[in-house]
């Protein structure tokens, strides 16, 4: 099962998954973001648009390399990857 990781700040909202391995299946982006929603409900609308879009200042990475699919999510995940989600901070 691919392994999801987060960055420290998505913990002030999602507070019950700091300090947790998080593992779930999935052979896509989009199915990743599912499951992370069973888990903890409203992630999903959190990093995507009502669409099921990214949203503009969420990344993910399947290892090194950043999704490239922003819109359906259909990059390709597999049992041994290392899923990081990421919201970027803006502001001044």
């Amino acid at each position: 099962m691919p392994k999801v990781e987060l960055t420290q700040h998505l913990y002030a909202f999602f507070p019950d998954l700091e300090g947790r391995e998080l593992f779930v299946e999935g052979d896509t982006v989009a199915d990743v973001v599912r499951g992370m929603e069973g888990i903890a409900p409203g992630f999903a609308f959190y990093v995507c648009d009502e669409l099921g879009r990214l949203r503009q200042h969420v990344n993910i990475f399947v290892g090194d390399e950043r999704v490239t699919d922003r819109v359906t999510l259909t990059d390709a995940v597999d049992a041994g990857s290392r899923v990081f989600i990421l919201q970027a901070l803006s502001g001044g």
